[in-house]
């Protein structure tokens, strides 16, 4: 499956979680719903992936998590804030690199509406 079709799964499903639950939830309920939606779309997802900091030879855990991890592609981070910032940003572009994947969805489920919540990242 190509990274489209699979933002495009995550998107729909997204999409789907925001309408039924609406904003002001916990992060781990919309994580938990997500994650539903998506395996029922025949999708493989990881939580909380631990990715860790390679430092010349030497991999180093330093506690970072992706919150989750489509198809071993798309990396999903979770928020429910108003709106993004530039902290947000940063921590999906270092995911990226750490993972050497190249698109990633920051998504928050604190909004209105839905679409006001995506920031769709490339490496």
């Amino acid at each position: 499956m190509n990274v489209n079709d699979i933002t495009g799964k995550i998107l729909s499903s997204a999409y789907k979680v925001h309408t039924a639950l609406g904003p002001g939830l916990l992060e781990s309920s919309y994580q938990a719903c997500l994650k539903y939606e998506l395996a029922k779309e025949g999708l493989l997802v990881e939580l909380e992936k631990a990715l860790p900091l390679v430092y010349e030879e030497v991999k180093l855990d330093c506690g970072y998590r992706i919150d989750m991890l489509v198809e071993n592609q798309v990396i999903v981070e979770l928020k429910t804030v108003e709106q993004f910032t530039d902290v947000h940003l940063a921590q999906v572009l270092t995911y990226l690199k750490l993972s050497n994947k190249k698109i990633g969805l920051l998504l928050s489920f604190n909004t209105k509406s839905f679409k006001n919540g995506i920031k769709r990242v490339v490496l």
